[in-house]
């Protein structure tokens, strides 16, 4: 039998987070110039910032991310990459840090401190990101052949990864908008939001 009462912030933060997830879904089907214009970003800043537990600061975010993409490649892709598409685990690991980056730069919330962390999230999440696609072999948009494993082959693939990084930040900077400025919102009208520790 339940005897305890769900934390009214907690219940708050998750609700918020599998919101903004459901919304990553619709854009992720398609490479379209607005590819990469998800929540995944300011999910990870706002569970670092708001989440007190370590823990759940970094696990809400993450598994959040993993069943928005078990549903994306088995549902909407249908299986044909598998359950999970190759390198994952960079990308969870680079999620990781954003959520840090949540926690550490953005230690009291404002316009300033968000937009910081959202540039850091992006710059981040290019540059080690298309860094493994590099190493992994990736392809030269132009010829359709390997990237040259030289310094023009990283300059190539920094660059046509460079649209995608410029929506990441510009998803991330938009909804941050939408979960901090909602939060801070709902903190002002319910005092208990104030007060419990997630």
């Amino acid at each position: 039998m339940l005897t305890q009462k769900i934390n009214p912030r907690f219940a708050v933060l998750l609700l918020l987070m599998i919101i903004v997830a459901a919304m990553r879904i619709p854009n992720a089907a398609q490479l379209t110039p607005w590819a990469n214009f998800t929540p995944i970003g300011a999910m990870g800043l706002f569970g670092g910032t708001y989440f007190t537990s370590k823990w759940k600061a970094v696990a809400f975010p993450l598994l959040t991310l993993l069943v928005s993409d078990l549903i994306i490649n088995l549902f909407v892709f249908k299986g044909q990459y598998g359950a999970m598409y190759g390198g994952w685990y960079i990308i969870y690991g680079i999620f990781a840090l954003i959520v840090f980056y949540g926690k550490w730069i953005i230690q009291k919330v404002s316009v300033k401190n968000v937009v910081l962390a959202s540039v850091a999230a992006a710059l981040s999440h290019w540059l080690i990101a298309d860094f493994t696609v590099w190493i992994g072999g990736g392809t030269d948009l132009r010829t359709m052949m390997p990237l040259t494993k030289n310094w023009a082959g990283l300059v190539q693939c920094y660059t046509q990864g460079f649209p995608f990084m410029k929506n990441f930040l510009l998803g991330t900077l938009t909804y941050s908008g939408i979960l901090f400025g909602g939060f801070e919102l709902a903190k002002q009208r319910f005092t208990v939001l104030k007060l419990q520790i997630a």
